[in-house]
């Protein structure tokens, strides 16, 4: 199977799984939000929120880590995971521990310190999870995540029609997320065991250390992505109130949703970047281009069909008490743009070694996106918070792009100019149809657009000949010729 074949492989099984996934996902956000109401979903969104970002010390970079090395030499397997294994009881307790002190300081109810000690645990159970799941990235086995992602989503979706029909509280809701992942923990602990290597418990001083050193610019940055994606929920919750953190999270997590579409080709395609980087620099520049144009290709028609139908989205989705979500959703959808744009960059850089990079580049941006919630939220509210997330992740495209400049991982400024001119051309036409029609059915407008565009694409050759080539190729007898 050559590199093409299995790129497509990987991220067709997790494109495949994670559209499943979201479907599910999106029906019990859907089914929860309805029945717990803004200010119960306010409470849950909070607690997601606020364990969320005290939850990335419990990984502290250890995963992303882990793939990049086993995939270099799958015999390391047994070694990170025996090892890693320790460091994260460690950082559990401390997470944890951490968690509880701060919630109890801010001298929330009790019903939200319940919901909140829920949702930790169940961080707790996910980050072992994370563990074993970098084993199968590393090895491009990602059809053994992808059941989990579907088992885990399934299960999510079927404790919420429970929990609805035996009239639970956002107590009861909270516990679905404590049991599923723990049955998704066994699952992947099972899978590992079997099909790749026994995790055998293992204190190695001599690899802590210098595993700890190169994990920690990857935890940092998660730490900061973290902040700046959860923190405002939380100024929402302390300045605002639940309703509004319910308001702002109805739309936040209809478009955190999508980014299922870099994540799987992010995580098909990290392993291999990191192995070109070794054996083959133009390979590892040519997929840096094609990553970004396909992530440009797909995100630039999203932004604009979900901004010219956010009223109808959230109004079949959420109902009538969700209807102040719709400006947020037109916002932030923008956010998800540029975060698409710039995966691609993230994953050259952390490939390259450079993921100290990332990291501070995160860490100023996390700080920015504090200072913007605090000057915009009193005055602005969740709008004001929308926007806040939007000027970030604006900033951090744009400095991660002149640093790829600055490291040689430059894209011709002609093939820019050409994607990007093709690309808003084709999402312009296909957004005069949705305007023109946006009275008709959602699901069949959205269906017509689709084709539209993708149809207008193949017309001005906005797929050229590399991609035909690419997409002949998925499936051949023999070898890509490129190195």
């Amino acid at each position: 199977m050559n590199t093409v074949q299995r790129i497509a492989k990987n991220t067709g099984v997790l494109l495949a799984s994670q559209v499943v996934s979201y479907i599910l996902g999106f029906f019990f956000i859907m089914y929860t939000a309805r029945y717990l109401g803004a200010e119960g979903f306010g409470v849950l969104s909070f607690a997601i929120a606020f364990t969320g970002i005290f939850g990335v010390f419990a990984d502290l970079g250890l995963q992303p880590l882990t793939v990049r090395e086993v995939a270099k030499d799958k015999s390391l397997a047994g070694k990170y995971l025996g090892n890693i294994a320790v460091m994260k009881m460690i950082l559990v307790i401390v997470t944890f521990g951490l968690i509880a002190f701060f919630i109890n300081l801010l001298g929330y109810p009790e019903q939200t310190i319940k919901v909140v000690y829920l949702v930790a645990l169940s961080i707790v159970f996910g980050t072992f999870s994370g563990m074993f799941n970098s084993v199968f990235q590393a090895y491009e086995k990602m059809e053994y995540a992808s059941v989990g992602h579907i088992l885990r989503s399934a299960l999510m979706l079927s404790g919420a029609l429970l929990a609805i029909s035996q009239g639970f509280n956002v107590v009861g809701f909270a516990s679905i997320y404590f049991l599923v992942n723990a049955v998704v923990l066994v699952y992947v602990f099972a899978v590992c065991a079997w099909k790749f290597v026994l995790p055998k418990i293992e204190v190695d001083w001599g690899f802590w250390k210098p595993t700890i050193k190169e994990a920690l610019p990857f935890g940092l940055s998660g730490t900061f992505i973290t902040i700046y994606v959860w923190i405002d929920s939380v100024m929402l919750s302390l300045m605002k109130g639940d309703v509004v953190v319910g308001w702002y999270n109805a739309a936040y997590m209809l478009v955190l949703v999508l980014l299922f579409i870099p994540t799987a080709f992010n995580s098909a395609v990290f392993p291999l970047m990191s192995q070109f980087y070794v054996s083959s620099m133009d390979s590892l520049k040519f997929m840096f281009e094609k990553h970004f144009k396909y992530m440009l290709t797909l995100g630039i028609p999203i932004g604009v069909g979900i901004t010219l139908l956010a009223n109808k989205i959230i109004l079949l989705i959420f109902g009538a008490e969700y209807i102040p979500s719709a400006i947020a959703l037109q916002i932030l959808i923008w956010a998800i743009v540029l975060i698409f744009a710039r995966t691609a960059f993230e994953r050259v850089l952390e490939a390259s070694n450079r993921q100290i990079i990332v990291t501070e580049v995160f860490g100023g941006c996390a700080l920015l996106n504090v200072i913007l919630n605090v000057i915009l939220i009193p005055k602005y509210s969740y709008i004001g918070a929308a926007v806040a997330t939007l000027i970030t992740d604006f900033t951090v495209f744009v400095i991660l792009f002149i640093w790829s400049l600055k490291i040689g991982y430059n894209i011709p400024t002609k093939q820019i100019v050409e994607t990007i001119s093709k690309v808003i051309a084709a999402s312009l036409l296909m957004g005069v149809f949705i305007e023109y029609f946006r009275d008709q059915n959602l699901f069949i407008l959205v269906f017509i657009a689709t084709i539209i565009y993708f149809g207008l694409i193949l017309l001005i050759r906005g797929i050229d000949k590399d991609d035909i080539r690419l997409f002949k190729n998925l499936f051949p007898k023999k070898e890509l010729g490129y190195k």
